[in-house]
């Protein structure tokens, strides 16, 4: 697996433990890590808090700046609209994804396979259903 992909995957490891979805996001930066970030929403009690949106605004902070030219941004799920928007906005160089979802056209970001970032989802909403 793609060693920033796995990354991420430790980030969506963190929501998982705490009943989030799990989605994690990682931004890399002249092969550095500059941020990261997992889904907050049920509890901030906040829609916005994706696991992209919490990363770009951490990324941003570090780099005192708005603008993330010659970034890299993986995260363990394809980017829902709303974060695309955000992405293309922040200027993020490329996008990376782990898992694919149906109902979200994306022609910005590029799916790296990683079965483990589908199996962390499935496991989940197995576990909800069961509950």
């Amino acid at each position: 697996m793609n060693k920033f992909m796995n990354e991420a995957l430790k980030e969506a490891k963190k929501a998982y433990k705490i009943n989030e979805v799990p989605v994690g996001c990682i931004i890399v930066k002249d092969g550095k890590i500059i941020s990261r970030g997992y889904n907050k929403r049920e509890k901030t009690q906040n829609p916005l808090a994706h696991a992209e949106i919490i990363c770009i605004n951490k990324a941003c902070k570090k780099l005192n700046n708005w603008r993330l030219d010659g970034c890299d941004l993986y995260v363990t799920l394809q980017p829902c609209q709303m974060c695309l928007g955000a992405i293309k906005q922040a200027r993020i160089s490329n996008v990376y994804y782990g898992a694919k979802t149906e109902d979200v056209p994306d022609d910005i970001s590029t799916y790296i396979e990683c079965r483990e970032c589908s199996e962390i989802l499935s496991d989940f909403f197995k576990y909800l259903r069961n509950k």
